[in-house]
């Protein structure tokens, strides 16, 4: 069997929804779900995560399961009115606490929730509406509202996303509705949360202790990359985060488009180098809501994805709406074994010590290199807390990896790595665990009888833990 290494994340929402739909996700090679919290309904959540609980605990699947959190975010106020505006237009902009001492003096008005935003802009200050549909520049200003030029036409209608480039927001970081939603993802178990408009490290640290706070510390942090002031401090973000997902869609907003790639192969090797792993999404597969096969440029940016060495890749609306949810993840799957078929990883990442255990680090290191010289048809890691299972995965081994753990929580941990497919074994001593890992592999042709694989374990020696490697037959 090839196995992947990419992982996939896939967006759950009607499209997908109840047991049929997600085993046929899992069984088209996704690995982890995502709930997006934009849209949310608690009760439609519920029964979606009682019935991956339940594939779960059957071994029909083994899936993990996101948040990807609504966060604040600038809109437009909710109207009926259209306000169509051509190219070099003047409009007022102002927020919803001023709207009303306004004199529009003729000109069309657009109107938004964020408080500060006639202080926060100064003149020749970009704006960005409608995820950047409508793009447009401050020529004058006063206390109560802004001057703005459009650069070119568009029609604005209720509730539309506005992002400002480049300037520092006072938005407030985790709101009563985002302390809800995370409550209840705590309450209900779940294994990642990706953090929308990070900005610094402050912001994951606030979340960091709010989990400790109502005991969900065992949730992994994703911080999702996608405005001008998350660039100016990449590397803190990176170092905090337990891993980091390129969220291009309001990140091409924020920067000039034409850079959009060459910023996504930065933190790319930010992550890797870091030993983070990373997730690229947005818009991979966006023809297939409405077509049975991606286009040429879809199909190039995963082929892009892969050579970056990306952990996943997601999609968004492909799975979460529309026609095609199944087909777009096998298509991306198909695009992911053969890139990755073409691919000599070299084991040169991962040069950042910002681990606790660094010794071990390096011992990971090794042990790879030790398998792809003796050939060996895999390796075994066996994990007790994430560490050494994510360090391997760090380094893109050339080698199948299968990550074995006593702990249903660090399982799930595992599927958003570079090749790690793993298992769950009832903890027992270094041999009986090796052979209840041979036993499985072998059960599941993953491997062969005759065949040799190295195993990579702690062994108890004098109250020390020792990192140990073996190469076995089966």
């Amino acid at each position: 069997m090839q196995l992947k290494k990419t992982k996939i994340i896939a967006t759950q929402w009607p499209a997908t929804a109840w047991k049929e739909k997600l085993k046929a996700l899992y069984d088209a090679w996704a690995n982890i779900i995502r709930f997006n919290f934009s849209h949310v309904n608690y009760d439609f959540f519920l029964e979606n995560i009682n019935a991956i609980k339940q594939l779960n605990e059957s071994w029909e699947t083994n899936l993990s399961m996101l948040l990807d959190t609504k966060w604040p975010e600038i809109r437009t106020k909710k109207t009926d009115e259209v306000v169509y505006l051509t190219t070099w237009e003047k409009f007022m902009l102002t927020s919803t606490s001023r709207e009303d001492n306004i004199d529009t003096k003729g000109m069309k008005l657009i109107v938004c929730n964020y408080e500060y935003i006639v202080s926060d802009l100064e003149i020749w200050s970009l704006v960005d509406i409608d995820s950047g549909l409508l793009k447009a520049r401050v020529i004058e200003k006063n206390d109560w509202e802004l001057i703005c030029e459009a650069l070119n036409s568009h029609k604005v209608t209720s509730l539309r996303h506005l992002n400002l480039p480049w300037t520092k927001v006072k938005l407030p970081w985790i709101t009563e509705s985002d302390k809800k939603d995370i409550l209840f993802w705590i309450e209900n178990w779940y294994d990642f949360i990706a953090l929308s408009f990070v900005r610094n490290k402050w912001n994951i640290i606030e979340l960091q202790e709010f989990l400790k706070e109502n005991n969900g510390q065992w949730i992994k942090i994703i911080s999702k990359v996608e405005n001008g002031e998350a660039l100016e401090n990449i590397d803190e973000i990176i170092e905090y985060s337990d891993g980091i997902m390129i969220a291009r869609w309001d990140l091409w907003v924020e920067i000039p488009f034409e850079t959009l790639p060459m910023v996504q192969k930065t933190i790319a090797d930010k992550c890797k180098q870091a030993g983070k792993f990373f997730i690229v999404a947005t818009q991979m597969l966006e023809s297939m809501i409405v077509n049975p096969i991606p286009t040429r440029a879809e199909v190039t940016d995963i082929f892009n994805a892969c050579m970056q060495k990306a952990d996943a890749t997601m999609l968004s609306w492909e799975t979460a709406a529309w026609d095609y949810p199944i087909e777009a993840v096998r298509e991306m799957k198909n695009i992911l074994k053969v890139t990755e078929s073409q691919i000599k990883y070299k084991h040169d990442y991962f040069s950042r010590d910002l681990w606790e255990d660094n010794l071990k680090k390096y011992f990971v290191k090794n042990a790879i290199y030790t398998a792809e010289d003796m050939w060996v048809k895999a390796m075994i890691v066996f994990t007790h807390t994430w560490f050494m299972a994510k360090t391997t995965a760090a380094f893109r081994p050339n080698l199948p990896v299968f990550a074995f753990t006593s702990s249903e929580k660090v399982r799930k941990k595992l599927n958003i790595h570079f090749w790690l497919k793993n298992f769950v074994i009832e903890k027992k001593s270094n041999e009986e665990n090796i052979e209840s890992a041979k036993k499985v592999l072998l059960e599941k042709w993953l491997v062969r009888t005759g065949e040799k694989i190295l195993v990579v374990y702690d062994s108890h020696t004098n109250d020390k833990v020792i990192p140990t490697i073996k190469v076995i037959e089966l």
